[in-house]
């Protein structure tokens, strides 16, 4: 199976660009970071400190069900049968993906089925720690990023778009809290592989940066 590994911070586009380069290629696409979104809302909805690894955790009972689902090529998550595609995508939802990320038992809870996943299917998979520890032989790594201020902006235009009442400063506060919790976690912190080709879409447009990851997939495949 050829894998690709698309690192990052929060906002760089990684989920746009990643699943338009696999429908473009003829892969599936894997968003690592709706997985840990989800058991980021599982952990909310019970009413759990997200800072508190131990209450994180304790969410992580047999009766907790995450699923990955295809449905006509495009990736859904479910929490415990219900579709929460959508309710993962806000910012509450961002920060609580970004706490329990940290926690070594969510990570391992994930990990198998990941490695399921790319074991079984051409696929790109996106999220922080893909290229470094997830895949680490993935055939292409790639990292991709943008300046927190373009990043915001992206991410604001976005929240927006969906009718959300948001701040810019707000949302670039959060893209940058999210930056230094990703990058100095202790386990699997944010960071570029050695062997991974860096690609800043700061000053390159949505198209442009699809067109990028594309033929830099192709080049290397």
């Amino acid at each position: 199976m050829i894998n690709v590994a698309i690192d990052g911070p929060a906002g760089a586009g990684k989920s746009t660009i990643a699943r338009k380069a696999a429908a473009e290629l003829g892969f599936i696409y894997i968003d690592t970071g709706a997985l840990y979104r989800t058991v980021g809302l599982a952990a909310l909805r019970a009413g759990k400190d997200i800072k508190s690894p131990a209450e994180v955790e304790s969410v992580l009972t047999d009766e907790l069900c995450v699923e990955l689902r295809f449905e006509n090529g495009e990736q859904r998550m479910y929490l415990n049968g219900e579709d929460v595609s959508e309710k993962i995508r806000t910012p509450e939802a961002s920060m609580a993906a970004s706490a329990v990320s940290a926690v070594p038992a969510v990570r391992a809870y994930l990990f198998d089925l990941q490695k399921k996943l790319a074991r079984e299917n051409n696929c790109i998979m996106d999220g922080r720690d893909i290229g470094t520890v997830v895949l680490p032989d993935a055939k292409v790594k790639i990292f991709l990023t943008a300046s927190p201020e373009a990043r915001a902006e992206r991410r604001y235009k976005e929240l927006c778009e969906k009718g959300m009442s948001v701040d810019f400063e707000d949302v670039l506060a959060d893209i940058n809290k999210r930056d230094y919790d990703d990058s100095h976690r202790a386990i699997a912190p944010l960071k570029q592989a050695e062997d991974a080709v860096l690609c800043d879409t700061s000053n390159i447009g949505l198209e442009e940066s699809i067109e990028l990851i594309i033929n830099i997939i192709k080049e290397n495949i």
